[in-house]
């Protein structure tokens, strides 16, 4: 069971914690178990199952059983909404970005005609 994020404002303070965000990066190659988690993390066990437990309870993390192992993988959905946020600010920052680079065209073309 879990909580899923209504909203991508909910996914920042679950994310906002440096070894929540590393965890999160290490799940990004698959499916891995708390033992390789650990390893990958250098954080201690309990530390990473508690972090585990709240990206879980977000709705960032599925659990599945194998044995007595618990193997944890990212879900896919609070990231595409993250995207889909993110991506509202594409033009914006593309605009941005255009103007400033022919602010330094202009700039680069001024300092070569004064070195003429």
């Amino acid at each position: 069971m879990y909580i899923h994020m209504e909203s991508y404002d909910a996914l920042f303070p679950v994310l906002a914690d440096p070894a929540r965000l590393r965890i999160v990066s290490a799940l990004r190659e698959g499916e891995h178990s708390v033992n390789e988690i650990t390893a990958a993390v250098g954080i201690a066990q309990s530390g990473v199952s508690r972090h585990l437990a709240i990206l879980h309870r977000a709705g960032v993390v599925s659990v599945r059983a194998k044995g007595q192992r618990r193997l944890y993988a990212l879900r896919p959905e609070p990231f595409r909404e993250l995207e889909a946020w993110l991506a509202g600010f594409h033009d914006l920052w593309a605009d941005r970005l255009d103007r400033f680079a022919g602010a330094l065209t202009e700039v680069q073309l001024n300092r070569e005609c004064e070195d003429d």
